[in-house]
């Protein structure tokens, strides 16, 4: 048996023909759904973790980042009300999970609208789904609201507020607050952005001073919901211009908003970690709750595996590496690892933490039962090699440990123990305490952050004008790689390569596909060729909408990860291409030029790396 910690008793709902204590996520989602599927909205599946045509993030972050190229003015297939819920992972907090509030992956439930309905109708639905009886009935005198009070010639959003009043909010319960609290996106450098509304409940907590208002951090005000109005474009010399098209963008973290209406402390508390928790408590002899230190390593290990395994198992599915996405999964999972060993856990019990991830969530994303083997045997191959580098690690260790006549390591050789050997720092601190040794952890920060700092301005420049840009460079590019994918699936002989990862710059494209082996410089040539043999056909590059079976019948290749019934666009190219995407293309395969192979390599695992230029 497991052991809670004990929750709080919600003061948020009226009487509800349902049990608002013992909601489920599955019962919000489908209510959630269920409510804007009323109101006319298309439910759409959710996208990939993996950005299609965004190379300036990692993860999709938010659920609006699958949506860029439709708030942009593109025509969306379902139409111009969509509601969602979309996977979602944030990385930049990965050493705070393990506390009461960070996770790396969530589920965010939003509605859209692209170029229909605006602010009027948002707040109002808003307002119905909060406190309506037949939906989650809170008390409306427990709600409190922010809104956009105008910063750097952005005007102040009086319209929302008003908006709240006339819903019949309490002006008193209705504060404007600057960019920080009040301002939403880009996703990425540039693209739609715009003040937004957010929506707390009042916990009945005592505040923590007299300044304490929604958005502090004390946890008198917890945040439900959020309303985003994108009103403008961030362009890439700073400056913010109207959007033709106003959109809507509205987004509910799932586990958060079932937490605070059952009233318990955190996430973890809730079914979506239940069966999780379960699983490390019977491979461990451990309770959840048994002391903080046990209750954190829980929490890290539940957390990590469960965004391990949708990673892993993603349409577009991740494999650990040193460089990207990649890198974000290796950490994730020896993280997890470690933590597994501070709890007694057997060597090779994470994969069956993420085999418990896959029973709590198999039945909503089919992905993770499709690719169940590949999850287990990636986490297992993975513990397997860290195992090796903790070995190759405390034997550098020894060899220096003497190293050091103040008896303090410094921070530049413990970043060095973990650049090199992938030794984490507490494992560095765990062996000098033995030695009679110190480290100077503070100097490690220094140096990891001076390393991250490095990483971040080539990022920057290596996706300075990506495809998000739709410049007509880019656009060619990505073109010419559905041009590249299928001469690798014909030269290959092997329907099995798809898409693994893409990042594309005016100067080149980079082309990741799944492929266990080198691609021999013969086959490079081929694949060349079929690539300059369709542009030199000058074909019309078409474009279609379709439902998933119709365009599997067309031949059309792609991840196929829309539910039955929903429309895709499918890009032909005369014989030579038929593909799936909602990126931007040229109009004939002649416009793209001359296509050369400049560079084929080993990404990860099983996925192989093609750098190609136009010219």
């Amino acid at each position: 048996m497991i052991k809670y910690a004990g929750g709080l008793e919600p003061p948020f709902t009226k009487g509800r023909p349902f049990d608002m204590k013992n909601l489920t996520t599955a019962e919000l989602r489908e209510l959630y759904l269920r409510f804007f599927r009323e109101r006319g909205h298309a439910i759409i599946s959710s996208s990939s973790l993996v950005p299609e045509n965004d190379p300036s993030a990692l993860f999709t972050m938010a659920g609006m980042h699958p949506l860029v190229p439709y708030l942009l003015g593109a025509k969306h297939p379902a139409g111009a009300r969509l509601a969602d819920v979309q996977k979602c992972v944030r990385t930049g907090d990965i050493d705070e999970v393990g506390d009461a509030s960070h996770c790396t992956f969530f589920e965010m439930l939003g509605n859209w609208s692209l170029g229909d309905y605006f602010k009027k109708e948002a707040i109002a639905w808003s307002w119905e789904f909060l406190t309506g009886e037949e939906w989650l009935g809170i008390d409306k005198d427990k709600l409190y609201f922010t809104c956009f009070a105008g910063e750097e010639g952005l005007p102040r959003d009086e319209e929302a507020h008003d908006r709240w009043v006339e819903m019949g909010a309490d002006p008193s319960h209705i504060f404007y607050l600057g960019r920080k609290h009040n301002w939403w996106g880009p996703a990425g450098q540039t693209g739609p952005c715009g003040p937004d509304t957010e929506m707390f409940i009042d916990t009945g907590k005592e505040p923590c001073g007299e300044d304490c208002f929604p958005g502090c951090d004390c946890g008198k005000y917890l945040e439900i919901w959020n309303d985003v109005f994108m009103q403008y474009n961030k362009t890439a010399d700073g400056k913010y211009e109207p959007l033709a098209q106003k959109n809507v963008d509205t987004g509910m973290g799932l586990e958060r908003t079932v937490a605070t209406l059952q009233g318990v402390p955190t996430v973890y508390d809730t079914d979506a970690f239940t069966g999780i928790l379960a699983k490390i408590s019977e491979l461990s002899g451990k309770n959840y709750g048994d002391s903080p230190e046990v209750t954190k390593a829980f929490r890290i290990i539940a957390d990590h595996m469960r965004t391990a395994a949708f990673m892993l198992g993603d349409q577009r599915g991740v494999t650990p590496s040193n460089v990207d996405q990649g890198y974000i999964l290796r950490r994730i999972i020896r993280r997890a690892i470690r933590y597994a060993m501070q709890l007694g856990m057997p060597e090779m019990s994470i994969s069956k933490v993420a085999e418990a991830v896959i029973e709590t969530y198999g039945g909503i994303y089919p992905e993770l039962n499709d690719n169940r083997a590949r999850v287990i045997a990636e986490l297992d191959a993975e513990e397997q090699k860290f195992q090796r580098t903790l070995k190759q690690g405390t034997k550098e260790f020894e060899r220096i440990k003497t190293s050091f006549p103040d008896g303090r390591i410094d921070g530049v050789t413990a970043f060095h123990l973990f650049d090199t050997f992938g030794f984490p720092v507490e494992f560095t601190e765990e062996l000098a305490k033995e030695n009679g040794l110190t480290v100077d952890v503070e100097g490690y920060k220094a140096a990891f952050a001076e390393h991250q700092a490095k990483s971040r301005a080539g990022a920057e420049q290596k996706f300075k004008g990506g495809l998000a840009d739709h410049s007509e460079a880019t656009t060619k590019l990505h073109t010419a790689t559905h041009l590249l994918q299928a001469g690798l699936r014909k030269v290959l002989n092997d329907e099995n390569i798809f898409q693994r990862g893409s990042n594309i710059t005016p100067e080149r494209l980079r082309f990741d596909f799944s492929f266990p082996r080198k691609v021999t410089p013969e086959e490079l040539k081929e694949v060349e060729k079929y690539v300059n043999d369709a542009i030199k056909a000058d074909v019309e590059i078409t474009c279609e909408e379709m439902t998933v079976p119709e365009a599997k019948a067309k031949g059309a290749i792609g991840v196929f990860e829309k539910k039955y019934g929903e429309l895709v666009k499918v890009y032909t190219m005369g014989e030579y291409s038929c593909e799936m995407c909602g990126g931007p293309h040229a109009n004939r395969t002649g416009e793209l030029g001359v296509f050369k192979i400049k560079k084929e390599e080993a990404s990860s695992s099983g996925v192989r790396r093609i750098k190609a230029v136009l010219e």
